[in-house]
């Protein structure tokens, strides 16, 4: 793949971003950068030109064109599936589960669990994300100054995605699932050499053999909570697991056993929360950057002591934080399919085999796509204005996009205006976080701020 270039300290109105590489590194080279940061693999080119290819160890494409990129999501989805890498990373913690199966094994899951994230359900769980929201004020009211943004957003997300899921069971050890997660993505989730070279599946990659222990633990944590709920019967209100408990596939009327129910709750937990977690820690940097888009999301918010779902469509600006946030800084920022069928991409040969990669972050900036894409504008998202589809991609799309969109959505905007309704946020010279990706886009070193009350 490619070197990378540093950069110069963010100017006004451009935010980090990614050095994005710009010469040749070779095999060794590319698997150690793309060990500390996949994102610097992407070469420069790839926000100037719809696809990029090459050949190292394995033949790659990346794909930026919407056109393309609605034919690998939507319209030839089953000759996409998730690349091997991606499955060898995360099928030992979520197994089979609605994220990484494919085919008819994806096709019930998904039928079976849409119900649980229907509109209705959704809304029923946002008094969870608003006493969240509430508690996290009150911590960061009484945190010394600065603070890190980022560890406070995932605590705050962990306690929604627990509280939706097991509705707070004794038998669900928040702490113990939590740092698992956390030790999970740290010794696992990075791109091996012999992910580079292509080499098959059962080669063992020494970096993943380490983590046994705590998804063992992790997993049985689930199982109790998932027997005790079958023993107690269901919540009133139901939470998640309730719901997918209920869920049943209209098709062939299979619904879940308890290892698949745990499977997905798993997967449910661990992109439920970080990805918000993420999505909020920078767009709070992102206001604390942008002191007049801080004002102006703060004018909305004025006087909302308790927002709730209802207050949502009342508060449209600090959505379109959340969405230019999620423009900026994708937690899903590249994604990898591994062709099944021969095909052309952009007029560019497609071979069986192949990796088909989807730089997110480099679609979300690109010069074709986005006028002075580097730059923080939540008006691009103002209502009316258009845009292709798949030019904007946070959550996938085609028949595999995120089943939670619409909850991080809520989420976030409960969180983050309940926020800024309560807190002025300014950011600490010297402490600029850098955009990293491992699993998800990480700010590395964290984001620090300084919260004034309102």
């Amino acid at each position: 793949m490619t070197d990378t270039a540093a950069l110069p300290p963010p100017s006004p109105g451009y935010p980090p971003r990614v050095a994005l590489a710009r010469k040749p590194l070779g095999i060794l080279g590319s698997a150690m950068t793309a060990r500390r940061n996949v994102l610097e693999l992407i070469p420069e080119l790839a926000v100037r030109q719809p696809m990029v290819s090459g050949t190292l160890g394995i033949r790659w494409h990346m794909v930026m064109d919407p056109e393309a990129l609605k034919r690998v999501l939507k319209d030839r989805v089953e000759d996409y599936p998730k690349s091997t890498v991606t499955r060898m990373i995360l099928e030992p913690a979520i197994g089979d589960s609605l994220f990484v199966a494919e085919g008819a094994q994806w096709r019930w899951q998904r039928l079976a669990a849409a119900p649980a994230f229907a509109a209705r359900h959704v809304e029923a769980l946002a008094p969870v994300m608003t006493a969240a929201a509430e508690t996290s004020a009150a911590r960061i009211a009484g945190a010394p100054q600065p603070f890190d943004a980022f560890e406070e957003m995932v605590a705050a997300t962990f306690e929604v995605i627990s509280d939706v899921t097991f509705s707070g069971d004794e038998g669900f050890d928040r702490d113990a699932v939590h740092h698992a997660i956390d030790r999970y993505i740290a010794s696992t989730a990075r791109v091996s050499v012999l992910d580079v070279l292509g080499a098959p599946p059962w080669v063992p990659r020494p970096g993943r053999l380490v983590s046994g222990g705590a998804l063992r633990r992790t997993k049985a944590i689930a199982d109790r909570a998932i027997a005790d709920r079958a023993r107690r019967g269901p919540r009133l209100p139901p939470d998640l697991l309730d719901l997918l408990r209920a869920g049943v596939d209209p098709e062939t009327g299979r619904s879940m056993n308890p290892a698949e129910l745990r499977d997905n709750l798993l997967t449910f937990i661990v992109a439920g929360h970080e990805t918000t977690a993420l999505t909020l820690a920078w767009a709070l940097y992102l206001v604390a950057f942008d002191p007049a888009v801080q004002d102006r999301a703060a004018a909305e918010v004025a006087g909302m002591d308790r927002i709730t779902a209802a207050d949502l469509p009342r508060l449209p600006y600090v959505q379109q934080i959340v969405q230019e946030t999620l423009r900026l800084y994708p937690p899903a920022a590249f994604l990898s399919r591994t062709a099944r069928r021969a095909d052309t991409l952009g007029g560019r040969e497609v071979r069986p085999g192949d990796t088909v990669m989807l730089p997110i972050y480099a679609l979300h900036r690109h010069r074709l796509l986005w006028d002075d894409p580097d730059r923080f504008d939540p008006d691009r998202f103002a209502p009316g204005v258009d845009r292709d589809r798949f030019a904007f991609l946070p959550f996938g799309g085609g028949p595999r996009i995120c089943i939670g969109a619409n909850f991080a959505l809520q989420e976030a905007a409960i969180i983050l205006g309940t926020l800024l309704a309560r807190f002025r946020f300014e950011t600490v010279p010297g402490r600029v976080p850098y955009p990293r990706m491992i699993l998800t886009l990480r700010p590395q070193g964290g984001v620090w701020l300084r919260a004034t009350p309102r």
